[in-house]
């Protein structure tokens, strides 16, 4: 009688995750999905956090909401001496806020993870679906440099029952603390069968077809033998691109409901690539980009795609001039633009220039020339940020 309970659970929780990630891609109008993110933060980067529960009706990222938390964060700059656990802790709460009111912070502190010292737990019905570490575990060097960040860690939970646009959300947070994403898991799921199934996956490794830029991804099977819960693993975590395709129905609903799910889990990492924050806002893009195999596997699925590839980058420039200089031109016009046309309009005009001038770069673009970043800033503003801006851009007039 367990046993059967046991399974009937399982086919239920299946059908559940099925439905959830069928109503995102009618909503999102796209194939694939963000499914695990891990992006890190540095403590001073962490600005205090207005966590002010209001109905379920209000949209806590309407445009008079943010202007108001940015006026108060002018008035209340982040105190660097706050405790790294009050930081985390209002990390937490931004971070449930932007995955929708299902999600909570737990009311205490637990030990950490991956060599954090403690974490808070990002959690939906009482189930941890994430979680948020900081401090380090040990005094080694690697680890003192450690406790100064703070890091989340978002499970394929967390991403399939978070609200409709929280990729977004969680794309403008990454943005606005100038965090690094070191994880991000695309997943493009064929529910009623892959064409060809496994075997077909096999062949067109072995025929080149997955090949990139002419070289043969490194390829490990589970369970090949077995013939059920089988999965192949293309590329590595090394190299910081691996695409797990797997028998997706076997792991929710158990080998015998012969479920023809098949799941292709594209799997980007930070080591040797700099992961911008557009692939938690176009993952289908990004899915496309990682080879012509996959933009083909893509359009198999019903979707094309503009191709993103993240290539790999010497650890010493792991990010360009024009990619800081994206990141900051987009946080100025979807951010702070409100704010600095508010300050414009009521500042006269010694109050004003005295605000915007003789301050430091910030840190991350101080290695770059003036005419490095001139001639960036012009780009990113006419490229990139421009034509996303109409709403802000005319409220600067």
């Amino acid at each position: 009688m367990t046993r059967v309970a046991a399974k009937n659970a399982l086919v239920l929780d299946g059908n559940t995750v099925k439905l959830r990630l069928l109503a995102e891609r009618q909503s999102r109008k796209a194939m694939v999905h963000i499914d695990w993110l891990r992006f890190t933060v540095q403590l001073r980067n962490a600005p205090p956090f207005l966590t002010d529960k209001r109905t379920e009706s209000t949209s806590v990222w309407d445009e008079g909401y943010r202007l108001n938390k940015l006026l108060t964060l002018l008035n209340e700059l982040p105190d660097c001496e706050r405790s790294p656990a009050g930081q985390a802790s209002d990390l937490a709460d931004k971070v449930c806020m932007a995955l929708g009111f299902e999600f909570t912070r737990g009311g205490e502190l637990l030990k950490g993870h991956d060599f954090y010292k403690r974490r808070w737990s990002i959690q939906r019905n009482g189930a941890e679906v994430g979680w948020v570490g900081f401090g380090a575990s040990s005094d080694s060097p690697r680890q003192r440099s450690q406790a100064e960040t703070m890091h989340v860690n978002l499970y394929g939970l967390a991403c399939t029952f978070a609200e409709h646009g929280w990729n977004e959300r969680m794309a403008r947070i990454v943005d606005d603390l100038d965090a690094k994403i070191t994880r991000a898991d695309l997943a493009l799921d064929f529910f009623d069968g892959f064409s060809g199934g496994m075997e077909r996956v096999s062949e067109e490794y072995k025929a080149g077809l997955c090949d990139v830029h002419g070289q043969r991804p490194k390829m490990r099977d589970i369970n090949w033998l077995k013939g059920r819960s089988r999965s192949l693993y293309l590329g590595s975590k090394e190299a910081g691109k691996e695409t797990n395709i797997y028998e997706k129905g076997d792991q929710l609903f158990g080998e015998d409901a012969n479920s023809p799910w098949v799941r292709f889990e594209l799997r980007y990492g930070n080591k040797l690539r700099y992961l911008d924050s557009d692939i938690l806002r176009r993952p289908s893009d990004f899915f496309a980009g990682a080879s012509d195999w996959h933009a083909a596997i893509l359009r198999e699925a019903g979707e094309t795609a503009a191709p993103q590839s993240v290539p790999t980058t010497p650890k010493a420039a792991l990010m360009s001039v024009k990619a800081e200089c994206v990141r900051n031109a987009r946080w100025a016009m979807e951010t702070a633009a409100p704010t600095i046309a508010t300050l414009f309009q009521y500042l006269d005009e010694d109050q004003f220039l005295e605000l915007v001038t003789a301050k430091k770069l910030p840190k991350r673009l101080q290695t770059f020339s003036k005419s490095d970043l001139q001639e960036a800033f012009g780009e990113a503003f006419n490229q990139y940020v421009v034509p996303r801006s109409g709403p802000v851009a005319q409220s600067l007039h």
